[in-house]
């Protein structure tokens, strides 16, 4: 294009977004305040996001309140008292956001309220936390939702972050490289050795995707990470089909209550 065009194409774009600005105004992602520009927060929404920074458990990404809550320290980092035990199938677990108030303003509305422009956003953030787990992925993969729910919802929540993820890093995304091999239930309200239960051998690649992911790094991408149980079982399922590494990557991660208030 040249250089006049683009500049002509240029001012076409920000007359169009002035205009549409004019007629509805931008309105905060959380709590709908007006704001400067679409797709943004306001100063009290963003300043109530808590990101997940160290110390954390180099394995499960388990926010610690100091590093002293660790279990053991080895080359690769803190560990968790449950990962210092049996260490996970996957290879490191990260997430963007604490899962606290301030996180469920994007979180439940982009999960049950069929707001699905906070995907890009929700993206964003886990780019910024897992840089290095995108860097080295072969491939990204979402959770899947059992096909009723999917119904019920009428989108995948985690195939849109792995979708919008796959744009920014410039990775490949097979959405349907897992499939839910059977319906669990909600796992709320269970501890971790309920939750492990309820998702044991739930998960699986078909015979199709197989071929696709043999001797491959694969990016398992979630939108809330609590127990890690189902990134557990899925990454078993990926690791059983060939996958040469599976890591994890979260737009939120629920702390440990045992290790809350630095306990």
């Amino acid at each position: 294009m040249q250089p006049a065009l683009r500049r002509l194409a240029g001012g076409v774009r920000r007359a169009s977004a002035g205009l549409l600005d004019a007629l509805l105004p931008p309105r905060c992602l959380g709590c709908a305040e007006e704001v400067s520009a679409q797709g943004t927060l306001c100063a009290a929404c963003f300043a109530s996001l808590k990101s997940v920074t160290e110390p954390f458990c180099a394995r499960c990404g388990v926010p610690f309140a100091h590093p002293g809550q660790a279990a053991d320290r080895d080359a690769d980092g803190l560990s968790c008292a449950p990962c210092a035990r049996r260490p996970p199938s996957f290879r490191r677990a990260r997430a963007a956001l604490r899962y606290d108030d301030g996180a469920k303003r994007l979180i439940l509305p982009f999960k049950h309220a069929d707001r699905t422009e906070l995907a890009l956003p929700l993206a964003r953030q886990m780019a910024r936390a897992g840089g290095a787990l995108l860097a080295e992925a072969d491939v990204i993969a979402p959770v899947p939702a059992h096909w009723r729910r999917l119904l019920a919802r009428r989108y995948d929540q985690a195939a849109l972050l792995a979708l919008a993820l796959g744009r920014i890093a410039r990775r490949p995304v097979v959405p349907d490289l897992l499939a839910r091999r059977r319906r669990t239930p909600p796992l709320g309200d269970k501890g971790a050795a309920e939750r492990a239960a309820a998702v044991e051998g739930a998960f699986g690649v078909p015979p199709r995707a197989a071929r696709r992911i043999a001797g491959l790094r694969v990016l398992l991408v979630d939108d809330v990470m609590t127990s890690g149980a189902t990134a557990e079982a899925c990454a078993r399922a990926l690791l059983d089909a060939g996958a040469a590494a599976v890591d994890v990557l979260a737009a939120a991660r629920v702390p440990d209550p045992r290790l809350a208030a630095g306990a």
